[in-house]
């Protein structure tokens, strides 16, 4: 099969890959679409890939084309997207079914070999089966999908209060969505580029402020007549949307950080002191997998893409590249801001 190969910082070849077989309870799975995950770009330009060579990718989808001698959930030609954390199942966290805790995980197109690939082999239990009405870029889209709802379930969402999403990426406006399904009062959107606010109000969100406009955090508040958020989803990993997600709680109010911050992170003593005035509870959520494996993130984001309640819009992709020119699409991200949205890579 043809792959795209990672040998080191910048180096992604389309090249020759033995097409894996699946093993005991694997299936074969030929990927249809793959994103380009955040993660992924500190591996491909930078030196952040476990080893040399490998194949990343692990947002994707495709249909089942083998499964192996004791795979018998999954039928040859049902389209899946594919679950990437295999957990070991044994230890005390797998048991107690927090599977994203596990310690002696391993983890497709990080660990192991990835989705940027024609096939990639997986335990049965780690595809999830979609709709024929669901298109194989929305399966592409399933991962980031289950984050956002995975941050709801950290702070046992239970609607009925304003809902601030700090940032307008792919996971911030899935977690504006699950927070609309599960019935949030009004959602508001916070970013920095207009059409990503503007993709959000196409999604069904309330209120949009783009916060390099002067006096925006006021504004919010006002709109909440004062109170502030009840709930607060922090999607971007920065130091600015972090702190101004303890501005914006309101008393009583719960905070999930589900960005990832990549650099240090400083309170001065006045904001960090409105955790304990506002009595707020503030909470972090890490990947997306509950019991039983893979978990309600996964069942739901199906049966919701399924119905349509959970919505796809073709703003969420910026490009499509046919996996072949992966390294022209990864080349994209040298220039920051430029990529707006995900990246879909195919195959031809």
């Amino acid at each position: 099969m043809k792959a795209a190969v990672l040998h080191g910082k910048e180096d992604l070849r389309y090249e020759d890959w033995p097409v894996p077989e699946p093993k005991d309870d694997e299936v074969l799975v030929k990927v249809r679409a793959a994103g380009i995950c955040g993660s992924d770009i500190p591996r491909v330009l930078g030196d952040g890939a476990h080893y040399y060579p490998i194949i990343l990718g692990h947002e994707f989808s495709g249909e089942v084309v083998a499964v192996g001698p004791n795979a018998q959930r999954i039928a040859v030609g049902t389209r899946v997207a594919g679950v990437p954390l295999i957990p070991c199942h044994e230890c005390v966290d797998c048991l107690l079914g927090q599977y994203s805790q596990c310690k002696h995980y391993t983890f497709i197109g990080s660990r192991i070999q990835g989705a940027f690939a024609e096939y990639v082999a997986l335990p049965e239990r780690n595809v999830v089966p979609f709709d024929d009405n669901v298109s194989f870029e929305q399966g592409a889209l399933f991962e980031p999908a289950t984050i956002g709802l995975h941050g709801l379930e950290c702070v046992r969402f239970r609607g009925a209060a304003d809902v601030a999403i700090l940032g307008g990426g792919t996971i911030g406006l899935f977690t504006a969505q699950w927070a609309k399904i599960y019935g949030a009062r009004r959602v508001f959107v916070f970013d920095i580029d207009d059409d990503r606010l503007a993709l959000g109000r196409k999604l069904g969100v309330e209120h949009t402020f783009n916060t390099m406009s002067p006096g925006f955090k006021e504004q919010a508040v006002a709109a909440t007549a004062g109170r502030g958020f009840g709930y607060v989803f922090e999607t971007a990993g920065v130091d600015i949307t972090m702190k101004l997600a303890f501005e914006l709680a309101g008393n009583k109010a719960k905070i999930c950080f589900i960005g990832t911050p990549t650099k240090e992170l400083v309170f001065d003593p006045k904001l960090f002191e409105q955790m304990n005035r506002k009595e707020f509870t503030l909470t972090g959520s890490w990947m997306s997998y509950s019991a039983p494996f893979p978990g309600k993130e996964w069942e739901l984001t199906a049966h919701f893409f399924n119905t349509g309640q959970l919505k796809y819009d073709e703003g969420m992709v910026f490009r499509r590249f046919p996996l072949s020119r992966a390294a022209e699409a990864f080349a994209l991200y040298k220039v920051p801001g430029v990529v707006k949205g995900k990246i879909i890579l195919v195959n031809e």
